[in-house]
């Protein structure tokens, strides 16, 4: 499993225990990442992937609301919310990261955390965002080498 892999998931408990306790000071999340013991790479991806969908959620909420068909922001479990979140975040703000290891990683979160529906749901949202947000080919024009190396860190 990659660090970047981690991290996500990672994030995603952070995100998750945020969402169960009605938010999250940084103390807490401080304690939170100290009760884990983790690589420190992967604690830095994952508080950059934190953050990130802290200081962004209304604005990341408001496009997904806008991604989905026949179904409701309320309707969301908390664990496809949250990956939504994390990979529209990336999507956006990661260059280094292609769209199609986004949509990959968010799916396979989707499969272990979700429930037997939600690889599926997950995979056709991102979907569709990333091409109404012309991203469905970010980061595949970079040299295939170094799109290799970095899916080995993924």
């Amino acid at each position: 499993m990659g660090l970047r892999h981690e991290g996500r998931e990672f994030a995603l408990k952070a995100l998750y225990q945020i969402d169960i306790r009605g938010g999250a000071s940084r103390d807490d999340l401080v304690l939170f990442y100290e009760n884990f013991p983790v690589d420190e790479r992967v604690r830095k991806f994952a508080i950059l992937l934190v953050e990130g969908v802290r200081a962004e959620s209304a604005a990341l909420d408001r496009q997904i609301a806008g991604a989905l068909e026949h179904w409701s922001m309320g309707r969301l479990s908390r664990i496809d919310l949250n990956i939504l979140r994390i990979a529209l975040y990336e999507l956006l703000h990661l260059d280094d990261v292609p769209a199609r290891v986004t949509i990959d990683e968010a799916i396979e979160l989707a499969k272990r955390y979700g429930d037997k529906d939600s690889g599926r749901f997950v995979n056709g949202v991102l979907d569709q965002m990333a091409g109404q947000l012309n991203l469905k080919l970010k980061g595949e024009g970079a040299d295939a080498d170094a799109q290799a190396q970095a899916r080995k860190t993924e």
